[in-house]
């Protein structure tokens, strides 16, 4: 079980004004493309990409091109833009999995986005027959949204209080879901306190901290790598990210 943290504050300003470092992860992403498509190939599986508050599915086309070069079956939501959980958002996404699981034959993995990805962990629980594995990009579970330079938008947008946990849905945001589940995260995000978007290791659960911003995580090489390495890890075999070699260049240890 992941420890939820109280009182933990936002990320400062001057990180949350460097978000704008995004627009250079994205020319960075292009650069190093090369390189990137010697990431692990895919065995094919579906994959369902989930995008953050007040995105789209066109903020995600990046990370799902990249995805589908490395050989997976990958799928957007088509829900428009994320404005927050309603019950109809949350049937169309359960009926989304399914409808991917049972055209394939095999388990859906679920990747989200900062907000998406808290959806991501909550759709593992309600359907653990159906996901493969769950990973979250820069998603605040494991603390108080206030934790977060969002949460008022959040409440504008959705009408609901940031304070509000869906008990519902999937249970405590902060319980692992029970499957393969891994939580990228930056020490320099500036949106979210990255100690609310880290997983407590366990059996089959671990966090990836990467150098990055926040809103360049669908687009940050290091991000997309990573991505690519726990998807194609064998279903059944799971084993944690090995930071060896190269790795520990430029994945920083998370235990430090």
């Amino acid at each position: 079980m992941t420890a939820v943290l109280h009182h933990m504050d936002p990320p400062s300003k001057a990180l949350l004004f460097m978000e704008g470092r995004a627009f250079f992860e994205l020319g960075a992403f292009f650069w190093t493309l090369p390189l990137l498509n010697r990431a692990p190939q895919g065995d094919g599986h579906p994959v369902l990409v989930l995008p953050g508050m007040l995105t789209s599915d066109a903020s995600t086309k990046a990370l799902r091109e990249f995805l589908k070069g490395r050989g997976y079956d990958v799928h957007g939501w088509r829900q428009g833009r994320n404005v927050g959980l309603t019950a109809a958002l949350q049937s169309a996404m359960v009926d989304q999995i399914k409808t991917l699981a049972d055209a394939h034959g095999r388990k859906v993995s679920v990747v989200g986005w900062s907000l998406g990805g808290l959806y991501a962990r909550q759709l593992g629980k309600v359907l653990p027959d159906h996901v493969r594995s769950v990973t979250t990009l820069g998603s605040p579970f494991a603390g108080s949204p206030r934790a977060t330079n969002a949460w008022r938008v959040y409440e504008f947008v959705s009408g609901q209080k940031a304070d509000y946990r869906d008990y519902h849905f999937g249970g405590d945001l902060a319980e692992t879901p029970p499957m393969p589940t891994t939580a990228i995260y930056s020490r320099t995000d500036g949106v979210c306190a990255w100690q609310v978007c880290k997983e407590q290791p366990g059996a089959l659960a671990e966090s990836i901290e990467v150098p990055g911003s926040h809103c360049g995580m669908g687009h940050n090489p290091a991000v997309l790598y990573a991505l690519a390495d726990r998807l194609a890890q064998e279903e059944g075999n799971w084993k944690p990210f090995e930071r060896t070699g190269w790795r520990s260049l430029v994945f920083p240890d998370p235990h430090r």
